[in-house]
């Protein structure tokens, strides 16, 4: 796989990865959208789907990481580190994109936050933030659900066949979904550094009306966490496999 190819599947992948991500809890959290509180278990779902939506469409020229965690056990895996940073470069742009393309298909939805009485924060559409904030708790709880996402992958490359046919990106679908029902209630489950600061970076630059705070001194768990949990998984797949 060239640079460029790289490049562009982790953008285009990474992309619809947020649109479809950002999108359900736009859903399922604007006022004046038709999928309005349908649930914690819909929003798990259409993250599951931006997965593999993203992952399909991006396997062909870049292997569909979608993921700085994933990219880094992988790197610490097989310790090939070259091709870390443009994996990293294409999976920070792409989060942005899907972002400002999720903002543009709730825009009127986005647009009605204007209303006084019927205002509310934004930042959650975009990125995660804790039910409980203890940083430490926090950290965690990102920590061991980005193990739990990047270990059965590295695990997952184990069987070649499945890779091969494409049956692995759907088993990691639904283990996001897996992930989200089981593991999610903590923190929102970032287990993703691109998902959660991309979209963060987004949403201070868009103009939201009533658009509420971008809680940048949380900003650091939903990255270090994930790192930290992709790093482990690596290390953890090298010493037991």
């Amino acid at each position: 796989m060239s640079n460029g190819d790289i490049f562009v599947g982790e953008v285009i992948g990474t992309a619809i990865l947020i649109l479809f991500g950002a999108g359900v809890v736009a859903a399922v959290v604007l006022n004046y959208s038709k999928a309005k509180d349908a649930g914690w278990v819909v929003i798990a779902f259409g993250w599951g789907f931006g997965v593999m939506a993203g992952a399909y469409t991006a396997a062909p020229l870049s292997g569909g990481h979608l993921n700085p965690a994933v990219t880094l056990g992988i790197a610490i895996d097989t310790g090939d580190w070259d091709k870390v940073p443009i994996y990293v470069a294409g999976q920070m742009v792409g989060a942005v994109l899907g972002a400002v393309l999720c903002w543009l298909v709730y825009f009127a939805q986005f647009q009605a936050n204007a209303e006084e009485d019927k205002a509310q924060p934004t930042l959650g559409i975009f990125s995660t933030a804790p039910a409980i904030r203890n940083p430490v708790a926090n950290l965690i709880t990102e920590i061991i659900a980005t193990v739990g996402l990047v270990l059965p992958i590295l695990a997952f490359g184990l069987t070649k066949g499945l890779g091969e046919s494409g049956t692995a990106i759907l088993i990691v679908s639904f283990l996001v979904v897996g992930i989200g029902l089981s593991l999610g209630g903590p923190t929102g489950y970032a287990i993703n550094p691109a998902r959660d600061l991309g979209p963060r970076i987004t949403h201070a630059l868009l103009p939201i009306p009533n658009k509420g705070t971008s809680d940048w001194s949380y900003a650091w768990i939903p990255v270090v966490g994930p790192l930290i949990g992709g790093a482990l998984s690596g290390l953890i797949f090298n010493a037991a496999f």
